[in-house]
């Protein structure tokens, strides 16, 4: 009985070692499975990143190039402007050679008699109309309201904007 059970001992126990294996095997197969898993997780969020990275810096670029664009049309805006006042210029220096100063003299005041002459009716008229109100007894809100009102002010806004404001802001 002795020997028939220490035959099954060691017959068990020379398989033993191949059981022991089957189970570490088992093992480093669940393991490694749960690395790899892990990993492709891994290189997902990786692959997710670079993907917004890549996407944040298109759009960046896009931005940029789009701002260049704009600056490179202003500066040929400025350019155009400033060849066409040149240009401009040039023909007025041309027109004048040979004129006689008096001639010269009278073009220049062109825009400016207009200008004063326009501002003089002004005044005159609202003059006028002050008086005739103060005359005939009018409230002086109703008044300035008459003489002074949207279209008048509209006016006198465009002439003081040209004269000053088109030739301050045109000196860039």
């Amino acid at each position: 009985m002795l020997t028939l059970l220490s035959t099954l001992i060691g017959f068990l126990s020379s398989g033993l070692p191949k059981i022991l294996d089957f189970f570490q095997d088992k093992s480093d197969k669940k393991h490694e499975l749960e690395l790899a898993r892990m990993q492709t997780e891994r290189d997902l969020k990786m692959a997710e990143v670079t993907a917004q990275a890549q996407q944040k810096t298109a759009e960046i670029n896009a931005v940029g190039q789009q701002k260049a664009e704009e600056i490179k049309l202003e500066q040929t805006q400025v350019e155009g402007f400033y060849a066409e006042r040149q240009s401009l210029y040039q023909h007025d220096i041309e027109i004048g050679k040979g004129a006689a100063q008096w001639v010269t003299n009278m073009r220049a005041m062109v825009r400016p008699t207009i200008t004063f002459g326009l501002f003089a009716l002004l005044v005159i008229v609202d003059i006028a109309g002050i008086a005739y109100a103060w005359a005939h007894g009018a409230d002086f809100k109703v008044m300035m309201d008459t003489v002074w009102d949207d279209e008048t002010q509209a006016i006198w806004a465009s002439i003081i904007s040209f004269w000053f404001g088109s030739q301050a802001f045109g000196k860039k």
